[in-house]
């Protein structure tokens, strides 16, 4: 299975001839970002705000959907149980043997039920950047309670892309001693860094 960045919070998830699109940004949501067109056998969101519910701009083919078993775990976009920004679920994909964490925009602590939902993950994406989503250092915080395989940043300011309010990556990254930036795609497997700084623009 490979995962493919595809900027703020959106990844691509390939195995075989399926794919799945999780959180696609709509057109001209998120600044330095160029229009998504993607297809997939299928696409899923963490909740409805303009940044992730770009669902249009996913051509949906013809496919074996079951190839990706997802299960939801409820959580919410900020510390106030959904009164500012609502509700966000976190995708729990598990695919070839392997179990993949999205977090969605999740903007509290997780519970100790939570937690336990998301032990023995291979693969984790994470927000970092703050202000609407958990900041950086209670990201790595959790990162490290959890303890995934490989952990992915995103949902951060980056040079000419993001939301000026944002955190950049550095923020988060700086709490680990062995990570690596690498490119577009991150092929799933046991060689996996334990945190990847992925870069979308990259062939």
């Amino acid at each position: 299975m490979k995962i493919q960045y595809l900027g703020h919070a959106c990844f691509k998830l390939i195995s075989g001839k399926d794919s799945l699109v999780i959180d696609p940004y709509a057109d001209d949501s998120v600044d330095g970002l160029k229009h998504l067109r993607e297809r997939a056998t299928l696409v899923v969101y963490s909740h409805k705000h303009l940044d992730h519910y770009g669902t249009e701009c996913v051509e949906l083919v013809e496919g074996n959907p079951d190839t990706f078993q997802i299960n939801f775990i409820q959580s919410w976009h900020d510390d106030q149980e959904g009164a500012l920004r609502g509700p966000n679920l976190i995708h729990v994909i598990s695919c070839e043997g392997f179990r993949i964490a999205h977090m969605g925009d999740l903007g509290c602590p997780l519970d100790e039920a939570q937690k336990a939902q998301l032990m023995n993950i291979d693969v984790m994406m994470i927000p970092t950047g703050g202000h609407f989503t958990i900041d950086a250092e209670l990201a790595a915080d959790i990162a490290k309670q959890l303890s995934p395989k490989c952990v992915i940043p995103m949902h951060y300011r980056g040079k000419g892309f993001g939301y000026d309010i944002l955190s950049t990556v550095d923020e988060f990254t700086k709490h680990f001693e062995n990570v690596r930036e690498i490119g577009k795609t991150l092929t799933v497997d046991d060689k996996m860094p334990p945190v990847a700084v992925m870069d979308f623009n990259a062939d």
